[in-house]
């Protein structure tokens, strides 16, 4: 059977949905789809997922103009699987249509030099992103039509939240797709067999002692009774997948495609990692998942990551995920349409994967005082890949299993001070590519009426506003600022404050040929520094960033590097936190 499409626009997905003609008992698990498909410059074989019912469905797209041809296999081979074919033209957005929307440019990618982010067009991605770990979930219900910038309340959307970062230059989001055991069962929020295997670690419910509510419209992502014994109501069967559940999904993933937002999609997280490994066919079941995840959301444009692998307890070593996600790429290839893969770590990509791994762009993660930032240094002298600090210290961050021992009233100084050190520290420390920033409230979604504080009103803090301020300070001389090299030891003094902190402590990167230093001095940090490093007699001109608002200052006046090839910096013109330039004159 031929069939023809008709014409599309490039880097829009498209369904080719197929009606299989035999049953299957799991066809989740006993069947497999795919397209051989064939464009300019273009050959791969696309594989498809289970869609419910005898609906399988493989999601393509056109990387370039012009024609595109496919032809559908299986295993095993069905008549109404296999042996279909059919043609479609695609054609170029205009440059209006790619202002409008700048997903249309494609998929995301690293720079030339691998350092930086940029579409598929070369157009230059600086990644800004917020942390709606539950946004699957009903907590993150989708409405209709444009969202509301306005006050937000207990009815605000997913399209509300949306319309509020979009405005504040934000063109990412982090979600969790499953959170396969969690539920508001009653049963403890946190379980473990008798012999210390872990059924699940999850996240409070306010107001109780269970597990936090993570179902959709569509119901759970996978199906009961499960596999472990005497769990089986708590932890599903990880080899039956509930296919209504990512339909809703779908529905959000698209929408904030169609609104700019680039997903940043963790297939699981880490705490339904023993009972997948023990319970189930371990590598096989997990690679199986995977490679479903990359079926359903490889024709977005997005970011995927294997596995949510937020801290090393309750949960399997890294090197055991490395084993079926290896397994997924070298059966079926990395993502056909280039989607980047990448996880949110603890305390890094490089520590829990290891060099030369499956990491396509880099993230420290879950790893927050200002100490922590030199993760990204090492990263950034160990590959030349992108890197980003994924999950820094979070606004108003009360407790992480116990009360957080530096916390401070939300939205206070104090708190946005914190946050600004995870943005400048981290961008100077190696995290060129950009940043994603989290808040109490909305990383775990909290919408209950004992919520400490409700995910509507946590978007309303200014902290969340800062954070387009970072792209204003990296690109001040364009992209010039992916030639940086992290050398926070050329600031002389830089670790006046504790180790556990977020002040007092200052950074420094700059170019090969240091004509160019981008400095951040957190809160505290001396109001006297010097710059080490530099040629006798070199002259510069300083210009001070406000981090607060976004704004350089106008240029200072020249000044020339000491016989000592010691520069005495201008101070700071107060107390607070400040950026700083130095351009070679």
């Amino acid at each position: 059977m031929t069939n023809s499409q008709g014409s599309v626009r490039v880097w829009s997905k498209l369904d080719l949905t197929f009606t299989a003609a035999a049953s299957f008992d799991n066809a989740y698990a006993d069947a497999l789809v795919w397209v051989d498909l064939e464009g300019p410059g273009f050959s791969r074989r696309v594989y498809g997922f289970w869609n419910g019912d005898s609906e399988f469905v493989v999601r393509i797209l056109a990387t370039a103009p012009g024609e595109w041809r496919w032809t559908s296999g299986s295993t095993p081979e069905d008549t109404g699987l296999s042996g279909r074919s059919g043609r479609f033209m695609a054609e170029a957005w205009s440059a209006a249509e790619l202002g409008a929307n700048p997903n249309r440019r494609g998929m995301i990618g690293a720079t030339p030099d691998g350092r930086g982010l940029q579409y598929a067009d070369g157009r230059p991605y600086f990644l800004l992103g917020d942390t709606w770990w539950s946004l699957p979930s009903f907590r993150f219900p989708l409405g209709d039509g444009p969202g509301s910038t306005g006050p937000l309340g207990p009815d605000a959307t997913l399209n509300d939240y949306v319309a509020v970062r979009k405005s504040q230059g934000y063109n990412c989001v982090g979600l969790i797709a499953a959170q396969p055991a969690w539920a508001n069962d009653g049963h403890p929020n946190s379980l473990q067999m008798p012999d210390g295997t872990w059924v699940r670690a999850a996240w409070k419910q306010p107001g109780t002692d269970s597990g936090k509510d993570m179902h959709n419209e569509g119901g759970r992502p996978f199906q009961f009774p499960g596999k472990v014994p005497g769990f089986e109501d708590v932890f599903p069967d990880m080899d039956r997948i509930n296919p209504d559940y990512f339909k809703v999904l779908d529905r959000k993933i698209d929408y904030l495609n169609e609104q700019g937002i680039v997903p940043f999609i963790e297939i699981s997280r880490r705490d339904a990692g023993q009972c997948w490994q023990r319970y189930h066919d371990w590598p096989e079941s997990y690679a199986r998942y995977m490679q479903y995840m990359v079926a359903r959301y490889g024709a977005n444009i997005t970011l995927l990551s294997p596995i949510h692998y937020d801290y090393f307890e309750q949960t399997i070593p890294a090197e055991d995920y490395n084993v079926p996600i290896n397994l997924a790429i070298e059966r079926y290839g990395k993502p056909p349409f280039g989607t980047m893969l990448t996880a949110n770590p603890n305390p890094s990509t490089l520590v829990n994967f290891g060099p030369n791994s499956w990491v396509d762009l880099h993230q420290s993660g879950n790893v927050r005082e200002h100490y922590t930032y030199w993760y990204l240094t090492e990263i950034f002298h160990a590959e030349r890949k992108p890197a980003i600090n994924g999950e820094p210290y979070y606004a108003g961050l009360h407790q992480l299993g116990t009360p957080y021992p530096l916390r401070v009233p939300p939205d206070s100084e104090d708190d946005q001070i914190y946050v600004r050190s995870g943005l400048y520290g981290s961008f100077l420390s190696g995290g060129l590519a950009g940043f994603i920033y989290g808040a109490e409230g909305i990383w775990q979604a909290d919408v209950e009426p004992e919520s400490l504080h409700k995910m509507w009103d946590s978007f309303g803090w200014d902290s969340g506003r800062q954070v387009q301020h970072v792209k204003t300070f990296a690109t001040v001389l364009g992209q010039r600022y992916l030639e940086l090299v992290p050398d926070a030891e050329l600031v002389v003094p830089n670790k006046t404050g504790p180790g556990f902190s977020y002040k007092g402590w200052s950074y420094c990167a700059r170019t090969e040929d240091r004509s160019w230093f981008m400095l951040y001095f957190e809160a505290d940090a001396p109001l006297e520094a010097s710059l080490r490093g530099v040629a006798a007699g070199a002259r510069y001109r300083p210009r001070y960033f406000d981090p607060r608002m976004g704004v350089w200052g106008e240029p200072g006046e020249i000044v020339t590097v000491a016989r000592s090839s010691v520069l005495r910096l201008p101070p700071r013109p107060d107390s607070q936190d400040w950026g700083m330039m130095l351009e070679r004159v």
